[in-house]
């Protein structure tokens, strides 16, 4: 279960960061 919860955590820190990845490049492209 230990290792589910970090997996959950990890999950939602790489769409995080995609999404913030994702907002530079589309202000910079403005």
């Amino acid at each position: 279960m230990i290792i589910k919860d970090y997996f959950l955590i990890f999950l939602c820190m790489i769409v995080f960061v995609l999404f913030v990845l994702i907002g530079v490049a589309f202000f910079t492209l403005l």
